[in-house]
């Protein structure tokens, strides 16, 4: 039943945030045909077979029962519907082929249109809603980096201390896995280490290899982490608990050798397969209280604190000691947004994440990034959706956010049949003043068709190999 419930919000989440998707970029498409006179025949979110249908005016709006997509089918085009009755007789007022090239280019651009205005939008609610949050980069003195690795490739190593990506000096940690920093035909890490500065370069493929697993973010890909061991909560009856530890300890040392990150901590832990570990630790003299256990000794400000303790399995498998890290050990910084500043974030956002989809895309037309890996279809974008979700609806609307970026940039891709293959036709037709053979046109949409759908099924079968393989 667990699972069966948890399918259904695979289908949920997915279904929602395409749908939003699909309608705010067909809306585009109708709006703008209506506004110069066209006819629209239909409007369907969703494909065919079609599950309900309504009749107002001259357009039929439909509900199609493959929720892959849409589309408005407007009177007089060439689109993908491969219909060309009536197209060897002279143009109607109302159609499609009757009206200018400018107008024409307006309505097949207006679907990529709305789907950035619905990306803005949404950055600019997020920023409103939610301000946001940043590490200085000021407050992070060295990284931690995990054994083969990425960064651990690259040359970085575990004390390293990042001050500039591409040439750029660091100001917020999040700099360091920024997508278009990562997207840059080179990614580079400037690092200071030991009193040298070092220039570390990316490997080839760093997007397609970024994709693989299942990292917790971009940073968590390269390999870096650089949470602090100080506790943010201690589980009452826990084995830190037994042994002393309190919010706001921080773990220095396990069995004699220094710990300075979580993850680190964690290694010890989970390798100590339950045997006792010695542990230091160090409080602020400040917060010793009085009648508490005396520390072990005192230097300057911190008290120091040492004990034996038994990590304690967990149905996982694992050992832990009860503890949580504390969050904001790094000095996070929040900052809330007027309606002026969050409009000013959202737009930079959108424009950002755009820039970055058209680096990826150029890399992958150069072959510099592995299409298997860099590109996902229906069902890795229904797990991410989901697991956005899971985060919470500034995650979620977020993630509908790139994916409508995401859309965009394809749609406008000079493949036929999207909307990129029939701005190069009116292209051609502006700059040359003719208008290309309809046999043409009917050949190169049938063949674009071809490809699409054979991309799409290539896609879902190479999602199910990184979902399930």
């Amino acid at each position: 039943m667990e699972a069966l419930v948890d399918g259904f919000s695979y289908v949920f989440w997915v279904i929602l945030a395409l749908g939003i998707l699909v309608f705010v970029h067909e809306l585009g498409h109708f709006l703008a045909a209506r506004l110069f006179g066209m006819r629209v025949d239909a409007f369907s979110i969703g494909f065919p077979p079609v599950i309900a249908r309504l009749k107002r005016g001259d357009t039929e709006y439909r509900l199609g029962a493959v929720p892959l997509g849409g589309y408005v089918k407007i009177a007089g085009m060439v689109d993908e519907s491969i219909d060309a009755e009536g197209l060897a007789s002279a143009p109607e007022p109302d159609e499609f082929r009757a009206k200018p090239v400018w107008q024409r280019v307006i309505v097949i651009t207006a679907g990529v249109v709305f789907n950035l205005v619905l990306a803005a939008l949404i950055f600019i609610g997020i920023a409103l809603a939610y301000g946001e949050a940043f590490v200085p980069a000021e407050n992070v003195d060295g990284v931690h980096v995990r054994d083969g690795s990425i960064a651990h490739e690259m040359g970085l190593r575990t004390g390293d201390h990042i001050v500039a990506v591409n040439g750029e000096p660091l100001e917020r940690f999040e700099e360091v896995a920024a997508p278009r920093a990562l997207a840059a035909d080179v990614y580079m890490l400037t690092v200071e280490r030991g009193g040298r500065t070092l220039e570390l370069s990316g490997p080839d493929q760093l997007m397609s290899r970024l994709s693989r697993g299942e990292a917790t973010g971009p940073l968590d890909a390269l390999g870096i982490s650089v949470q602090p061991t100080r506790l943010g909560m201690v589980m009452p009856g826990s084995p830190a608990d037994d042994a002393g530890l309190i919010p706001g300890d921080a773990i220095t040392g396990v069995n004699g050798e220094r710990v300075q990150f979580w993850e680190e901590l964690t290694e010890q832990i989970h390798g100590s397969a339950g045997s006792p570990v010695y542990l230091e630790w160090v409080r602020p003299s400040s917060a010793v209280e009085a009648g508490s256990p005396p520390p072990a000794e005192v230097r300057g400000q911190w008290a120091i604190y040492r004990a034996s303790v038994s990590p304690r399995g967990s149905p996982e498998g694992t050992f832990r000691l009860g503890v949580q890290a504390d969050a904001d050990a790094l000095g996070v910084e929040y900052r809330e947004y007027g309606v002026g500043e969050a409009i000013g974030a959202g737009l930079q956002d959108a424009w950002k994440h755009t820039a970055f989809y058209v680096q990826v895309i150029a890399r992958l037309f150069t072959g510099k990034e592995n299409v298997r890996d860099s590109v996902g279809g229906p069902l890795i974008i229904a797990k991410q959706t989901k697991e956005a979700a899971d985060q919470g609806m500034g995650a979620f609307w977020f993630m509908v956010a790139m994916l409508s970026i995401a859309l965009a940039v394809f749609n406008i891709l000079p493949i036929p049949a999207l909307d990129g293959g029939h701005l190069m036709f009116l292209l051609y037709e502006g700059i040359t003043r003719r208008e290309p053979s309809l046999k043409v046109r009917m050949a190169v949409q049938q063949v674009g068709m071809v490809i699409l759908l054979a991309f799409m099924v290539l896609v879902i079968f190479n999602d199910a190999a990184r979902w399930f393989g």
